[in-house]
C-alpha cells in the first residue's frame, strides 16, 4: 500500500505548516500570528491589576505573570 503525499492532507505529510492546516486555515492558540485579545482581571493571589489571554470564568483563580510563575506545576 503506497502512502502519498494527497492522503496524508489531514495528517501533516508535508512537514511543517507554519501554523495554517492543510486546507488553508489557521489553527489559532500560540501559533497564530495574530495578537491575542486580553482581558482585565485581577490576581487571586497578590491582588493586583493585571491581563490574561482568556476571559476569567467566576469563582476561579487568576494569576497574574509573577504569581502565575510561582504556582504552576514543573514538570
Amino acid at each position: 500500500m503506497d502512502i502519498s503525499e494527497e492522503n496524508m492532507g489531514n495528517f501533516g505529510g508535508r512537514g511543517g505548516g507554519g501554523g495554517f492546516n492543510s486546507r488553508g486555515g489557521s489553527r489559532g492558540g500560540v501559533f497564530s500570528s495574530e495578537p491575542r485579545e486580553m482581558h482585565k482581571a485581577k490576581c487571586s493571589k497578590c491582588g493586583k491589576d493585571c491581563e490574561v489571554p482568556f476571559k476569567p470564568t467566576p469563582g476561579k483563580d487568576v494569576f497574574c505573570k509573577e504569581c502565575y510563575a510561582k504556582v504552576k506545576p514543573r514538570f
